[in-house]
């Protein structure tokens, strides 16, 4: 008969399956292939970051250079050099790094594990960004249809689409993508044939084209100064720059790619560059020929459709402003996907590296870092909440990151490419790749963080220095911890047949008293357990069996091979445990499984251990600290406790003892 408590939990499990669908089998023959991407749909789930910002990082340009419209020339083709020349570099960083090469890691590798963590903050706060400007943006769009009035509630609108993200990502990442594909495509169509419109459309107004850049030079250096006008230029450049940000997501979302993953992200590579150079420089010179001017509550995309369609016949122009601006939205929706792609992947790496909470890098039944998911989306929709849901302001906070860590995957490169030139025969090739990139993206960093200090990018600044701060002060903890596991390691694993009783019986039978320890690899957590039961309960138990459950976490599930080392270590840990035991007479057995859910599989293994043994106790250790805080609760999984719910909401018995370092 099941107890309130139980069927609460089955009810809750219920609506989670209903939520996010039903868990996901990590030993499944074709998992891996199942969840990878082929480069056509990792185009829209990663390169549609960079193809939506062409939505508001060219109006923002040419709205920045106000009176001087045709100078947007100079920043769309500006543009276009520098999607070219950060592809060209990245290319290199996917050879490099055929299993994923994000900034973390780059950073971490080429240049020192430090600034590697410095690069992965500075991707964070980028990505919680990207969620909030394209939602921002997206709602933009859709309001742009709508009465002015209504202008003001877009935020509410906003708040609704991250939350919709945050669960369509809890669902897994394949199928956050594929509803969205078709939506993608008509996003590209509208889009080309409204340039196409505007080109071919005013051809002949192409020669006047020329002299209106001549004039707007002439104008901007007589009353602006030469200064004045590189400076203009500047500024409405670095408005832009978010036009960048999704280059760095296609080489740190290798890892999802179908294989051959290199050739498919190199191809991913050129759908996305070849794309937003055309859609960027296509619509600057779409505003020149249509003489676009801002509206107050309309984007500057839909005051261009208007002036498109102005001719057409009325029901006409407002279905086809209508499915373009709809697209527009839902471009911008799946351009949050990289924050939700990549963000909760540079945190579970983060946390493998101890800069961050180990719980991070722990995947959900949907075979995705669910935590990391969840953080991704609550800063963001805080981001849209706090901002108003302004694309103007976003922008503003927007971008400085994503080129810090543009700067130090380049400087890791570049760096590589020098210390390896004695060996390496096109050296030079490579270091000119790199080096040109790390140049751009240097500039173009340090025009940013000048020109954007002041309006607000200093609150980016501040932000992602408080967040590699909160780090250094995790990854110290996590130092001292290891130091002080490794003395109690020491101690035990020196002699541990001293601290364990030799039994006094002949080997114990099923229907004696049975110790069921829980262990986590030959530790000197896992043997001060095994000394304390002893030492507590003397001569009580004549059999003894070890459980470990290795967990299938971010760093393990990329591939069967991971896999099998993690059965291959775990096996090898419990036995040394079984041999202690029966060198000193007692009766030993070892019980391995791996799964992504330690908890929920333990509650699978105990009815079968209670079955055969049914006089049987579960223990499990509890690491103590000298001081117990927040801050060691937060950092470490404390499995047992969960373990003990668990269990005691079946009635069986569960003892976890203390393990002081």
């Amino acid at each position: 008969m099941k107890t309130t408590l139980e069927h609460v939990y089955d009810y809750a499990r219920a609506a989670k399956k209903w939520v996010l669908g039903d868990a996901l089998n990590p030993f499944e023959r074709d998992i891996f292939h199942h969840l990878s991407l082929i480069a056509f749909f990792a185009w829209v789930g990663l390169g549609a970051d960079g193809l939506s910002s062409s939505v508001y990082g060219p109006a923002e340009a040419f709205i920045t250079l106000k009176h001087y419209p045709y100078l947007s020339l100079f920043v769309g083709l500006a543009s276009v050099i520098t999607i070219f020349v950060i592809s060209s570099a990245y290319n290199q960083i996917i050879e490099k790094f055929p299993s994923g090469g994000g900034g973390y890691l780059v950073a971490s590798k080429l240049i020192s594990p430090t600034w590697g963590m410095i690069s992965g903050c500075a991707l964070l706060v980028d990505y919680v960004l990207t969620i909030a400007i394209s939602v921002a943006s997206g709602t933009e769009a859709i309001f742009s249809f709508l009465p002015v009035e209504w202008f003001s509630h877009r935020i509410w609108v906003a708040g609704v689409g991250v939350i919709i993200l945050i669960l369509l990502n809890l669902r897994g990442v394949k199928e956050s993508v594929m509803p969205l594909v078709p939506i993608f495509l008509i996003f590209l169509a509208t889009h080309i044939f409204v340039i196409l419109y505007a080109i071919f459309g005013h051809f002949h107004l192409m020669p006047g084209l020329v002299q209106g850049v001549q004039h707007n030079v002439a104008d901007a250096t007589s009353s602006l100064g030469l200064g004045g006008f590189f400076f203009l230029l500047l500024r409405g450049y670095s408005m832009g720059a978010g036009t960048y940000t999704g280059i760095e997501a296609v080489s740190n979302g290798v890892g999802i790619l179908r294989e051959p993953k290199v050739q498919t992200a190199k191809r991913t590579m050129v759908y996305m560059m070849v794309s937003l150079s055309f859609m960027v420089l296509g619509l600057m010179l779409s505003y020149i020929l249509f003489q676009v001017t801002p509206v107050f509550g309309k984007t500057i995309n839909a005051v261009l459709l208007e002036a498109v369609t102005v001719h057409w016949p009325s029901s006409l122009a407002k279905f086809f402003i209508l499915v373009t601006l709809v697209s527009e939205a839902a471009i911008l929706f799946v351009a949050a996907q990289t924050g939700f792609f990549d963000g909760p992947r540079v945190l579970s790496n983060l946390a493998l590296d101890r800069w961050f909470p180990t719980k991070f890098a722990m995947l959900s039944d949907r075979l995705i870092t669910q935590n990391g998911v969840l953080m991704m989306g609550v800063a963001a929709l805080v981001t849209v909440i706090l901002t108003d849901a302004s694309v103007t302001f976003l922008v503003v906070l927007y971008s400085i990151n994503v080129f810090i860590t543009f700067v130090l995957s380049l400087f890791g490169m570049t760096r590589h490419w020098w210390t390896k030139r004695k060996i390496l025969p096109h050296w030079r090739r490579k270091i000119a790749v790199s080096g040109t990139g790390l140049v751009v993206t240097f500039a173009i960093l340090m025009t940013m963080v000048v020109l954007k200090f002041h309006d607000g990018g200093w609150i980016t600044l501040l932000i992602t220095g408080s967040l590699v701060l909160v780090m250094v002060l995790i990854k110290r903890h996590y130092i001292h911890t290891a130091h002080m596991l490794r003395k109690l390691d020491r101690i035990m694993i020196q002699e541990p047949s001293e601290y364990i009783t030799p039994s006094p019986v002949p080997l114990g039978t099923n229907q004696g008293k049975t110790a069921v320890l829980l262990v986590n690899g030959f530790t000197g957590l896992g043997l001060t357990t095994l000394a304390s039961i002893h030492s507590i309960f003397p001569s009580t138990f004549e059999n003894f069996i070890f459980v470990q459950v290795g967990l299938i976490d971010a760093g393990v599930f990329k591939g069967e091979e991971e896999m099998e080392k993690l059965r291959q270590r775990i096996d090898g840990d419990i036995q040394k445990y079984v041999a202690l035991v029966q060198k000193e007479g007692y009766k030993a057995e070892a019980i391995t499984r791996v799964s992504i859910d330690i908890i929920d599989e333990i509650s699978k293994l105990t009815p079968n251990i209670l079955e055969r043994y049914p006089n049987a106790i579960f223990f499990g250790g509890q690491l103590v600290f000298p001081q117990d805080s927040f801050i060691t609760r937060s950092l470490h999984n404390a499995v047992v406790f969960s373990v003990q719910r668990k269990l005691y909401m079946k009635g069986i018995p569960f003892i976890i003892l203390p393990v002081r370092v």
